[in-house]
């Protein structure tokens, strides 16, 4: 696994928890004193978020970081 591809699976739980939880990218970001365009980034797997940023996402998203992280590594396990 490459280091580009936790970052897609990053990204694809994040896009999969915020439609979850009814917000737009805009809306997401506002909360969490993100840009949207970071926000898409982080979905398309494109930046690598920081611990303050995924401590931040992860109330907004209703999930504790222990959730967030096995939910990526859920998902990298199934690309395997």
């Amino acid at each position: 696994m490459t280091n580009k591809n936790h970052n897609k699976a990053f990204g694809q739980v994040l896009r999969k928890l915020r439609k979850e939880r009814g917000h737009t990218q805009e809306t997401l970001g506002f909360e969490c004193g993100l840009d949207r365009t970071y926000i898409s980034l982080l979905e398309l797997g494109q930046n690598s978020p920081t611990l303050d940023t995924i401590m931040i996402l992860c109330p907004h998203l209703g999930v504790s970081l222990s959730q967030f992280a096995a939910l990526v590594e859920a998902n990298i396990a199934e690309k395997k």
